[in-house]
């Protein structure tokens, strides 16, 4: 445990040497997002509690390209009670200012799911679909394959080892700029195909000083069709620090 927690240190502190996350213009831009949130209790209770992300966008010419490494572990007098590690990668080919081709990957383990690990893919069209003085609205939607692996608990119960099919892809990013100092944003993000996987989070940044930042968010997770003794809805609320870079 206390190794992830000097992870999740060293994360966060990292990323010193920019003041802001906006592009600069040019042909090659990169910003990026760090954050953590922790707690620890000892004596009566013991818990341990850790969400690291990192978030990379990076422009050349073209193509933008977007990176997330995120990771959860949660652990209460010594027993783990959750534990959530997610990398994805997505590229978008620009046609002009709102319209443009994507394409996504990416890689979960979540074994309180029943499933050793979950691999999405997809390609598609994404569209800004409104576009104001502070806010924006974008949308995508394409098809896209998805591969789960059971664990060996569910292989076992079930007679097979896996879960694969075609879905139908689609992203909704909405984001607003409350003031100069704060930002919300809320995201969908739905795969359809042999059952419904969906994902919803909703944030509100602020910043404190510089790019120091300190973020609220309730992320909720939907499965329709959950394996026999696991619930369909996953709900995670945390308050974390964010440094922009």
């Amino acid at each position: 445990m206390k190794s992830l927690l000097g992870m999740a240190a060293l994360l966060a502190i990292a990323p010193c040497t920019h003041a802001a996350s906006d592009f600069v213009k040019g042909d090659a831009t990169f910003a990026g997002e760090a954050e953590l949130g922790a707690t620890v209790t000892t004596g009566n209770t013991e818990t341990t509690s850790v969400k690291g992300r990192l978030a990379m966008k990076q422009e050349l010419g073209k193509w933008e390209n977007q990176y997330l490494i995120e990771g959860l572990y949660k652990e209460d007098t010594d027993e783990v009670t959750a534990k959530r590690y997610l990398g994805s990668i997505q590229g978008n080919y620009r046609f002009d200012g709102r319209s443009y081709m994507f394409a996504t990957g990416g890689y979960e383990v979540d074994p309180f799911t029943g499933y050793d690990y979950k691999f999405n893919t997809a390609a598609g069209y994404g569209y800004r679909l409104y576009q104001g003085n502070s806010s924006f609205l974008d949308g995508e939607i394409g098809p896209g394959y998805q591969y789960q692996r059971l664990d060996s608990e569910q292989q076992q119960e079930l007679g097979y080892t896996s879960e694969a099919n075609w879905v139908a892809h689609g992203v909704l990013n909405y984001e607003l700029e409350i003031s100069e100092t704060s930002k919300f944003k809320q995201m969908f993000v739905a795969d359809y195909g042999d059952k419904l996987d969906a994902r919803s989070e909703t944030s509100v940044t602020a910043n404190i000083i510089g790019a120091l930042a300190m973020k609220f968010a309730v992320i909720v997770r939907y499965n329709s069709d959950p394996l026999d003794d696991k619930k369909s809805t996953d709900t995670e609320t945390n308050m974390t620090l964010l440094y922009s870079f």
